[in-house]
């Protein structure tokens, strides 16, 4: 049905943009990290994606609002209509009075509820990109918006995708053709930047990239060639004392 394939290509989308929004970030800080200044320009590429990342997280804010309005349209659509009644005359059949399956509606009311904030999360942080509000804004606070709400976003997305999904990982019955079901592939990108974002928090990473962005450089190691000069330079006193 086009409304499924839809609702399953729209977040799928907008996850993935939200996870290149913060990458080009954990690349740019590794690659600080390991020059040990800021004052070294970062190469082109990472450049112009580091520049475009208010787009990719309209673009991402864009998808999933249109992902929450396709969710609510499932009720409308005729063949849901056609799918309760065949549930219905099902359990008629079965002779069940009752069909409520407690994992069911649990799985379905966290999985909602994770997506509702991650979309109020979202919207927060499209506002505040705006530059009426932006302008409004002290430095800090904009970078706390953007960067502790933004990881807040892309985990709460992640683990709505998680819920969503429940038990069907371990169900071979999702593997067609060997292939991972479709919240599995939408989730890879998203926890592998959580993960980088992880292993950067701790204060031996953090801390030494803070002080690299307030200014401070790794001092430089002695090269071969400045060693032999060293020692040169000890010995010829030596010399001449002789």
């Amino acid at each position: 049905m086009p409304v499924l394939v839809m609702n399953k290509t729209l977040p799928w989308t907008s996850i993935t943009l939200l996870a290149l929004v913060y990458l080009p970030g954990l690349l740019a800080a590794m690659l600080q990290l390991y020059r040990g200044t800021k004052y070294r320009r970062f190469p082109a590429w990472l450049e112009r994606w580091l520049c475009v990342r208010k787009q990719l997280g309209l673009l991402s804010f864009y998808l999933a609002c249109l992902h929450a309005l396709y969710s609510l349209c499932y009720p409308m659509r005729r063949s849901y209509r056609y799918k309760v009644l065949n549930w219905a005359y099902q359990q008629v059949q079965q002779k069940k009075e009752d069909a409520w399956v407690s994992e069911d509606v649990w799985r379905m009311e966290i999985y909602i509820s994770l997506g509702i904030m991650t979309l109020g999360v979202l919207a927060v942080i499209t506002v505040s990109s705006l530059p009426s509000v932006s302008n409004n804004l002290s430095w800090r606070e904009f970078t706390w918006i953007q960067r502790s709400l933004g990881y807040m976003a892309l985990l709460l997305g992640t683990a709505h995708a998680l819920v969503y999904g429940w038990s069907k990982w371990v169900d071979p019955r999702q593997y067609v053709w060997y292939t991972p079901p479709s919240f599995i592939l939408a989730c890879l990108l998203p926890l592998s930047v959580l993960l980088v974002k992880a292993v950067l928090l701790p204060p031996c990473f953090s801390g030494r990239l803070e002080l690299i962005r307030r200014g401070w450089e790794r001092p430089a190691l002695p090269t071969r060639h400045n060693a032999k000069q060293d020692s040169k330079s000890k010995e010829k006193p030596l010399l001449t004392k002789l």
